[in-house]
């Protein structure tokens, strides 16, 4: 086939991508793929200020981040055998994977 599949992952846990991540690797190394990462991109922070008083205390702040870790992975020269064990691979709950085939 030769075609390039590339793999995005993200979630809220950093472990939790990170071991999906190489789960995905060794399945696609077993069927004799070539794979180019996990490449870790950027961690997306976002941060929430909230009121700790609704009237007395107005400077007294709270601060609560949320980050979304993401995780990059290449695929080359695959073959049916390599679609296959990705469409059958059971990964964790709090894991968001998109694949574009490109």
């Amino acid at each position: 086939m030769n075609q390039k599949i590339r793999i995005k992952l993200k979630s809220y846990d950093y472990n939790l991508v990170d071991k999906s991540a190489e789960k995905i690797v060794k399945t696609i190394k077993a069927t004799g793929a070539i794979v180019r990462g996990p490449i870790p991109l950027p961690t997306h922070r976002r941060i929430f200020t909230v009121n700790r008083s609704t009237f007395v205390h107005k400077k007294s702040r709270e601060q609560f981040q949320l980050c979304t870790h993401k995780r990059l992975l290449d695929i080359y020269n695959t073959s049916n055998k390599t679609i296959e064990a990705l469409m059958k691979l059971e990964l964790p709950n709090g894991v968001e994977v998109d694949i574009k085939v490109l």
